[in-house]
């Protein structure tokens, strides 16, 4: 049975090494989370040249404030920070234009506007919860194996999808690979916690955990 790398990129949290500005954890965080905050955009009617700088704002308020966030060891954590702070980008921007339409007078452009604005009514205040469809929670999670799949030798990968992806029984991944069903939850688990830890749901002691 294999175990992580202990590279010095496993050692500490993505969300920890962001916070120091690390270029290729910015870069990682971007390509994990940018395709999540584009789809709210869209589905909140935002065409592609709104979406793109909404996606910019977005993160540049979390670069500012990601100091501030503190994992929960919970799914998804992380993005219901995210979504809060890509809501009120929303909202602001919404009202932005909604003010620029009611200077020009444009009444129809208005009546399309207030039909967005319907989810970021002030009196109603924002939901706790955001709107990420089963899909794009499962987009995100394929992100999120790609940028770990290289910590974990092959065999350890593949009991992993076999048991998690695969659905298989965990006696029969067992006997598949000679291996008892301990070792399967093993694996399985530190898998799973290495996951939480790369999507910002559990800090560094969960790295710690997973040491040779």
């Amino acid at each position: 049975m294999s175990s992580l790398q202990s590279s010095g990129a496993t050692r500490l949290s993505l969300i920890s090494r962001a916070r120091t500005h690390q270029a290729d954890a910015w870069c990682e965080l971007v390509d994990l989370y940018g395709p999540l905050v584009a789809h709210w955009c869209r589905r909140f009617g935002s065409d592609a040249h709104t979406t793109a700088d909404c996606v910019q704002d977005v993160f540049t308020a979390v670069y500012k404030s990601l100091g501030r966030y503190e994992a929960r060891d919970c799914a998804g954590s992380f993005r219901a920070w995210l979504w809060t702070i890509t809501a009120n980008k929303l909202r602001d921007r919404l009202r932005a234009e909604r003010h620029h339409n009611q200077a020009r007078g444009g009444s129809s452009a208005l009546i399309g506007l207030q039909a967005i604005a319907d989810p970021y009514n002030d009196d109603a205040g924002l939901s706790d919860q955001d709107p990420t469809s089963s899909d794009e929670l499962r987009s995100l999670m394929a992100r999120a194996m790609d940028q770990v799949r290289a910590e974990f030798e092959p065999r350890t990968w593949d009991i992993f999808i076999r048991s998690v992806v695969d659905q298989l029984s965990t006696q029969a991944v067992a006997e598949q690979y000679g291996i008892t069903e301990a070792a399967v939850r093993k694996t399985r688990s530190r898998i799973m916690r290495r996951l939480r830890q790369q999507l910002g749901d559990a800090g560094d002691h969960s790295s710690r955990r997973m040491s040779p």
